[in-house]
């Protein structure tokens, strides 16, 4: 899959394309239908399906401060994309000047000039160009006049706790947000996930004999509720020498985010005690795929309680983790 950063890398004697268009943050299961649709569309015309996404959210531009939690990073949605089938990942920088683009401009600038669409595939919520003005219908209009198809698709809803829910990266973060991080899987067609390096710590763990990896995730990462939950870890790589850990390999871990109150602490923490080995994980680029949530953070008043906890949540992540393969 090619990989585009702006309208300036989009090839001069680029030919036609079916194009979809959205944050994608996520790449959840309504996104992955509509990511489907396209790459059928593609296939069936004998064109390359583009994905066209944004950084930084367009949220934090529009209003600055407000950037939402980060559901997956730029590299784990294209990895997703390919996953479905798309042939080109182009991610536009959402400035204050793409921002003023005009629905007029930005369908004949971008998408007829330098994408020359045959098709474009989006939700039916689609808005686009400034203040949003530009809609669904507008975009038909534009396709009968420059000659692309479009293709709006409804939003996928599924049946949770007997309400119905349509999926969307908004009902995912408040998922995440609430520590209900089956809720968040069922959504996302597989467990939330925080990448991050490992940093080194405060060695505490190590102490009471659950050494950790302290996880430091990107800024705005959509981290899960406080609390110890089950998940799996996986060493991405790009770090040093790793030991007995395979890049790659899943290993079960009981991941604990929180504050520490017990040993009254105040920075907010992602560690992961990774079960079944003792590599030294320092530096290393890791991804944690949040399982089940175990127990909500607690405050013990003697550490050998604090120690039987950890115990416990051991035990009961294996279970999960067992039960979830």
């Amino acid at each position: 899959m090619q990989r585009w950063r702006g309208q300036d890398e989009i090839p001069s004697d680029w030919g036609r394309c079916v194009l979809t268009i959205g944050v994608f943050d996520g790449v959840h299961r309504g996104h992955a239908e509509l990511i489907a649709r396209a790459v059928k569309a593609g296939r069936s015309r004998g064109v390359p399906v583009v994905l066209m996404t944004f950084d930084p959210h367009p949220m934090e531009v529009v209003f600055p401060g407000s950037h939402p939690a980060q559901l997956t990073t730029l590299t784990r949605r294209a990895e997703l994309a390919e996953e479905l089938g798309v042939d080109v990942f182009l991610v536009m920088p959402f400035t204050a000047d793409f921002m003023k683009l005009t629905p007029d401009r930005y369908v004949h600038e971008l998408l007829v000039e330098h994408l020359h669409v045959l098709e474009v595939v989006v939700g039916e919520n689609f808005t686009f160009g400034k203040k949003a003005a530009g809609n669904v219908d507008m975009l038909r209009r534009a396709g009968e006049r420059f000659g692309f198809a479009v293709e709006a698709m409804s939003l996928v809803t599924d049946h949770h706790d007997e309400q119905s829910v349509t999926f969307s990266s908004t009902y995912i973060r408040s998922c995440v947000d609430a520590g209900d991080v089956v809720a968040a899987a069922e959504a996302l067609g597989r467990p939330h996930r925080v990448e991050g390096v490992v940093v080194r710590g405060d060695g505490r763990g190590r102490g009471l004999g659950f050494p950790t990896a302290n996880v430091a995730p990107p800024m705005h990462s959509a981290i899960p509720a406080d609390g110890v939950y089950a998940a799996w870890f996986t060493v991405l790589g790009h770090g040093p020498v790793m030991g007995t850990v395979t890049p790659g390999e899943r290993y079960q871990a009981a991941v604990s985010v929180g504050t520490n109150p017990t040993f009254s602490g105040r920075t907010r923490t992602v560690e992961a005690f990774v079960l079944d080995t003792a590599a030294d994980l320092y530096g290393q680029h890791v991804a944690v795929d949040f399982v089940a949530r175990i127990r909500g953070q607690e405050k013990f008043s003697h550490v050998d309680d604090l120690i039987k906890a950890m115990e416990r949540d051991t035990e009961k992540a294996r279970a999960i983790l067992r039960d979830s393969v």
